[in-house]
C-alpha cells in the first residue's frame, strides 16, 4: 500500500482514556480500526489517569517553590511515559509505531510557564514514517521553547497539540477521543435533561468553551476555526456517535445551542480611580505582562472625578491580579481594591443572539422569575452571560436551560 496517498487523521486520548494497561490496550484497538479503514494515523496522548495533578500533588510535598520551568520539566513525563506504553501496546498487536516527544515532532512554544502558545510546528520527522504508514504516537500538552526548555501549554494543552499538529499535516479531521460522547447543551451534573449537541459551529464551541464548558480548551478550538480542521468530540469507551464542531454558514434563525457556567472566577474592582487618560491602559497592560487575562471589564462613571473599574478573572490568577492592581492603586492614589471569589457566570449560546432582542429580557425574566440577583452583564454576537451568586448559580443554570431549550422558546 502506497500510505503517502492514504487520508490522515489525528486521534487524540486523553487521560482517562489510558489510565491503564487494560485501557492502554483498548486505545491501541481502536488505533487498528482507524488505520484498517485506510488512514493515516498520527496520535497525540494525555498522561495516564490522574498523574498530572498527582505530580503536581508530589511537587508541592517536596518545595514551597512554584518554579514553572522545574513544574514543566516534571508535568512533561507524564505524556512521555504514556507515548512509549501506547507504542509498545501497538507494536505487541503487530501494529508498527514510534513514540516522539515534542521535540522530536518539532512543536515549538513560547509564553509563560505552563501556558505555553505554539508558534511553530515542524513536524517532518512525524510526516516521514505516517508515510511509510507507521503510527506516530506523540506527546500532547506539551512543547520546546527556542532555548531548549519543555514548556507545557495549560489545562487541555493535549487537545490543542492535536488540533495544531492537524494544520501543520494538512489532516482531514481531528478526533478527540475522551471520557464522554460528546458536547452536551449544559453540565449533566447541573441538568437532568440535557442532550447531546451533533453539529455545532467552531465559534459557537469557542463561546462554549471560553464561558466555563470544560469538555474542550478554548485555543484548540480557535486553531482548528483558524486551519479549517473539522474537529470530533467523542468516547473512547463506547461506540457511540460524539459531536463534530466545523465552519458552517449562520442563518438568521436563533437557535439557543447550550447554557454554559463558570464558578471559577473572580470578580476584582478598582474603587476611586482618578478621570484621567492612560489609567486603563496601564492596568491592564501590567495584567498581561503577568500573563493575567481579563474579562467583562466594565466602568463605572462617578461624581468627584473618579470612577471604578471592575472585571473578571480566573481563580488561578487571583493572587497575581490582586498584587497589580494594589501596586497601581498606590501609584495612581486610588482609592482600594476589592475582590469578590462568591461569584459565577451563567451564558447562553447560540448563533444570532444579538439579532434578537426579544433574548435579553427572556433572560433576565427567566432569572428574575429565581430571584436571583444579577451583577453584571455583557453581550456578543453569540452569546448572553449574567453574572450571579455562585450559591444561585445551578439554580439559573437550570432555569435558563429549561426556558431557551427544554421548552424550545427560540
Amino acid at each position: 500500500m502506497n500510505w503517502s496517498k492514504c487520508p490522515l487523521t489525528v486521534l487524540k486520548f486523553g487521560g482517562s482514556s489510558v489510565a491503564n494497561a487494560k485501557r492502554i490496550k483498548h486505545v491501541a484497538q481502536i488505533i487498528n480500526k482507524v488505520r484498517n479503514n485506510g488512514y493515516r494515523v498520527a496520535v497525540v496522548v494525555s498522561a495516564m489517569g490522574s498523574m498530572t495533578d498527582d505530580l503536581l500533588a508530589l511537587a508541592g510535598n517536596v518545595s514551597d517553590s512554584k518554579n514553572g520551568r522545574e513544574i514543566d520539566r516534571l508535568l512533561a513525563t507524564g505524556e512521555q511515559q504514556t507515548v512509549a506504553l501506547l507504542s509498545l501496546a501497538l507494536q505487541n498487536s503487530g501494529i508498527p509505531a514510534q513514540s516522539f516527544t515534542s521535540r522530536q515532532a518539532g512543536i515549538f512554544a513560547k509564553g509563560f510557564a505552563m501556558e505555553g502558545r505554539i508558534y511553530k510546528i515542524e513536524p517532518k520527522a512525524v510526516e516521514k514514517v505516517l508515510n511509510e504508514g507507521v503510527v506516530a504516537v506523540i506527546t500532547g500538552f506539551q512543547a520546546v521553547t527556542d532555548d531548549g526548555d519543555i514548556i507545557t501549554l495549560g489545562r487541555g494543552g493535549s487537545d490543542l497539540s492535536a488540533v495544531a499538529l492537524a494544520g501543520a499535516l494538512e489532516a482531514e479531521s481531528c478526533q478527540l477521543l475522551k471520557d464522554v460522547t460528546g458536547i452536551m447543551t449544559s453540565d449533566p451534573k447541573i441538568v437532568k435533561n440535557t442532550c447531546k449537541i451533533k453539529e455545532i459551529s467552531f465559534e459557537e464551541c469557542m463561546e462554549m468553551a471560553v464561558q466555563g464548558a470544560n469538555v474542550i480548551q478554548a485555543r484548540s478550538v480557535e486553531v482548528a476555526a483558524r486551519y479549517n480542521v473539522p474537529l470530533y468530540v467523542g468516547s473512547s469507551f463506547v461506540e457511540e456517535e460524539g459531536t463534530w464542531i466545523m465552519s458552517r454558514p449562520v442563518t438568521e434563525g436563533l437557535i439557543i445551542k447550550a447554557v454554559t457556567v463558570d464558578s471559577e472566577i473572580t470578580k476584582i474592582v478598582l474603587l476611586g480611580v482618578p478621570d484621567i487618560p492612560g489609567v486603563a491602559a496601564k492596568l491592564f497592560t501590567n495584567l498581561a505582562d503577568c500573563g493575567v487575562g481579563s474579562e467583562m471589564i466594565v466602568q463605572n462613571i462617578m461624581r468627584g472625578g473618579v470612577n471604578d473599574i471592575g472585571f473578571l478573572v480566573k481563580d488561578t490568577h487571583l493572587e497575581m491580579a490582586i498584587k497589580v492592581c494594589r501596586d497601581l492603586c498606590h501609584k495612581i492614589d486610588a482609592q482600594g481594591v476589592s475582590f469578590d471569589t462568591e461569584i459565577a457566570r451563567v451564558t447562553i449560546i447560540g448563533a444570532g443572539i444579538a439579532n434578537h432582542p426579544e433574548v435579553p429580557s427572556k433572560m433576565f425574566n427567566v432569572l428574575g422569575e429565581e430571584k436571583i440577583n444579577i451583577e453584571m452583564i455583557s453581550s456578543t454576537a453569540l452569546a448572553l452571560t449574567c453574572v450571579v451568586d455562585s450559591k444561585r448559580s445551578a439554580d439559573a443554570v437550570r432555569a435558563l436551560h429549561k426556558a431557551f431549550i427544554e421548552e424550545g422558546a427560540f
